[in-house]
């Protein structure tokens, strides 16, 4: 049984995964790091909007990030 095609597909697959998780912690903490610099209105529902995230994700990231829910 040859299993070359399988385990190079598995090693890019994990190698995606590693990537995604990280993509997804630099955009967790870019999304904390602009809402904690700015008390504009709009902001979350800006911020929602360029990260892909509902408000939401955005509210629930804020809240494990140790803030308080914000308004707008």
């Amino acid at each position: 049984m040859d299993t070359t095609a399988l385990d190079a597909a598995a090693k890019r697959y994990r190698k995606a995964e590693a990537a995604l998780d990280k993509a997804r912690t630099d955009l967790t903490a870019e999304v904390v790091a602009v809402l904690r610099s700015t008390d504009e209105r709009g902001a979350q529902a800006e911020v929602a909007r360029r990260a892909g995230w509902s408000r939401e994700q955005i509210r629930q990231i804020m809240r494990a990030a140790g803030d308080p829910p914000a308004a707008g």
